[in-house]
């Protein structure tokens, strides 16, 4: 796995800045040559580092205005089993595995709550899920961002 440097955290930078830039003017405007900008990138598109496009999509303006946040129990022996089941619901769009007294959270996006009631009851009819407890997100009020952590690391 490669580990990311201070000339990738750079060029990650400049690219949460100007997402659209071509390799020529991130060299130009890092002081590279085009040359390593490019290894660097495709270096940082096969590890984790940079993920897909959909990360970038806003679900709103697709038609999904309601972001739901569903912290779920879970069979433990069923787990990877549930897993499985919520990848085949298009509406689940992300799932983090938990410490605590709730096994899973589920973002899910939903049309209206007609359609979260359905969503809700897909995640249930899970075999394994034990029950959820379903949140309705108010409002995004800190986006997603790296970028501060990247500030931070190439200052220290």
């Amino acid at each position: 796995m490669h580990t990311v440097d201070d000339t990738d955290r750079r060029i990650l930078l400049a690219m949460t800045e100007n997402p659209r830039s071509t390799i020529v003017a991130l060299a130009e405007k890092l002081g590279l040559s085009r040359n390593t900008v490019q290894a660097r990138l495709a270096a940082l598109e096969a590890g984790p580092a940079l993920q897909g496009y959909d990360r970038r999509l806003h679900a709103a303006s697709l038609g999904y205005p309601l972001t739901v946040f569903m912290t779920t129990q879970v069979d433990q022996p069923h787990l990877e089993h549930v897993v499985e089941q919520l990848r085949e619901i298009p509406e689940v769009v992300q799932v983090h595995g938990l410490s605590g007294l709730n096994d899973i959270l589920v973002r899910c996006v939903c049309r209206d709550t007609e359609d979260l009631y359905r969503v809700n009851k897909l995640v249930l009819g899970c075999e394994g899920v034990i029950r959820t407890d379903t949140s309705l997100a108010m409002g995004e009020l800190i986006p997603f961002r790296l970028a501060p952590v990247l500030e931070r690391d190439l200052e220290g």
